[in-house]
């Protein structure tokens, strides 16, 4: 009886949609990420737990005219609109700019803010003067925003973010040619930055609550809501609080249906066709190289760590279980922002010779322990032997010990390396464009994850297999020798 009743009160959560489901819940949940700042959504410093921002106040506002009360969700923003899709919450409301490939997906509102884009470059560089004269060159920007679209059409190369400062920092750094991001992220990130000046507003867009496809009645409901809110007065006194009114903003309040109807025309998504088969490609050249470069590095300071622990002076062996603990026990995230962000005005890399260079020294630590245990698993008499013998210690190290420890260490190593391929795809936090990032752009402009998470899936496979058959041959041949 239990599970019958389980069962029909799902059956009647799954019936509820949109509005009805609000208001039986009491909350309307929005979905934004803190990561964004300042003025969208972020945490209050003064007051942990408590968000604040114009969409805080917007999403509070929208609430109250629903009936119910809102309730904050926190969600990365390049995944907003998969999670939206899969029910983690009612709306998106954060910077959610109106595009052909979410149009196309998703509901959208009428818009509740009008942004401009916003070309920063450096002061030092005369060169960039508009988008034409940056085709060819490096731009950074937001995956998947109305900017990279822009840049994409207009034969520059984009270079994705996740985050708003990072791109300014690359900027300066150099590591840019120039930055294309809205003008709310470039007033409070780009321009109070000395050395970067602004080029000019290359573009208009809108910022609109974006709503799951079968909550028509819910979408219906933010409409008048927003209109009312528009209308009173109140969404330009909460724009003004946050110092991001302007007269353009006006037209908020003079919005019409058919204006939101021209917004909204839908174009038609873009297949995966040979020119993203070829992305794919590329980007799966970007993860070999990045692997094989970090693995080249770590097997080389991964043993010389072993070796330290097991044969060096006390010192030196301390700092080898210094380095193998800090690296193990520190997120490879978190050493990827150190190296490539936290340390970009002593150590200037680019981002693929950081990503090498950041999955490496991470990976070094467990080759270290790797060998370790393939040099202990050897019997001790074997090399107190090779030494009665009258060879020196490098000697029997490398005749008698590093033979049988290698064949120990192969399977650990291997999988390895493996797991090497698939933790590549953390590099793309600094830019770097590998296969699952070039999968999450790809799936979003053609409106499906399904076939772009298969393809890169395959590609994944393809490159791991052969190296595990690669593997288990070696250990044969070893086995039989």
């Amino acid at each position: 009886m239990f599970v019958l009743s389980v069962l029909m009160t799902s059956c009647v959560q799954r019936q509820e949609v949109g509005l009805e489901r609000v208001r039986r819940a009491g909350e309307l949940r929005w979905g934004a990420d803190a990561q964004g700042g300042e003025p969208y959504a972020m945490e209050d410093p003064e007051v942990p737990g408590r968000m604040r921002g114009f969409e805080v106040e917007l999403a509070d506002a929208l609430a109250r005219e629903l009936g119910v009360r809102a309730r904050f969700i926190q969600n990365d923003w390049s995944s907003l609109i998969p999670s939206l899709e899969r029910g983690s919450f009612d709306v998106a409301l954060n910077g959610i700019e109106i595009t052909p490939a979410r149009s196309g997906r998703i509901l959208f509102t009428r818009p509740y803010f009008i942004f401009q884009l916003r070309l920063l470059a450096r002061r030092d560089d005369d060169t960039v003067t508009g988008l034409a004269s940056l085709r060819g060159r490096r731009v950074g920007t937001l995956a998947n925003s109305q900017a990279w679209d822009l840049l994409q059409r207009e034969g520059i190369q984009a270079v994705p973010y996740e985050g708003v400062e990072e791109p300014y920092i690359d900027l300066e750094q150099g590591r840019v040619d120039a930055v294309l991001m809205d003008d709310l992220i470039a007033q409070r990130y780009g321009q109070p930055r000395a050395g970067l000046r602004v080029v000019g507003d290359v573009g208009e867009g809108y910022y609109a609550i974006a709503v799951r496809p079968g909550d028509e009645d819910l979408r219906a409901a933010l409409d008048v809501a927003l209109g009312h809110i528009a209308r009173s007065g109140e969404l330009r006194r909460i724009f003004a609080r946050w110092n991001i009114d302007s007269a353009a903003q006006q037209r908020m309040v003079e919005w019409s249906d058919a204006q939101t109807r021209e917004v909204l025309a839908q174009t038609q998504a873009p297949r995966l066709g040979w020119a993203q088969w070829v992305m794919f490609l590329q980007a799966s050249l970007v993860t070999l190289v990045v692997s094989v470069g970090a693995m080249a590095l770590a097997v080389p300071l991964g043993m010389g760590l072993a070796l330290a622990r097991l044969y060096g002076p006390r010192w030196l062996g301390r700092l080898a279980s210094l380095y193998v603990e800090l690296f193990r026990g520190t997120p490879v995230l978190l050493q990827l922002y150190v190296l490539y962000y936290g340390l970009a005005g002593v150590l200037r890399l680019d981002a693929l010779s950081a990503a090498v260079l950041g999955l490496g020294l991470n990976y070094a630590a467990y080759e270290a322990e790797v060998y370790r245990a393939g040099v202990l698993a050897v019997p001790r008499g074997q090399l107190e032997a090779a030494l009665a013998l009258g060879m020196s210690t490098p000697l029997a190290l490398r005749r008698v010990i590093f033979p049988q420890a290698f064949r120990v260490a192969l399977p650990s190593a291997t999988n390895d390396f493996i797991a090497l391929l698939k933790d590549s795809s953390l590099v793309s936090v600094i830019s770097v464009v590998e296969l699952t990032k070039r999968m999450t752009i790809t799936a979003v402009d053609v409106r499906s994850w399904l076939l772009p998470g298969a393809l890169c899936a395959a590609l994944y496979l393809a490159m791991s297999y052969p190296l595990s058959l690669l593997a288990r041959r070696l250990e044969a041949r070893l086995e039989r020798g």
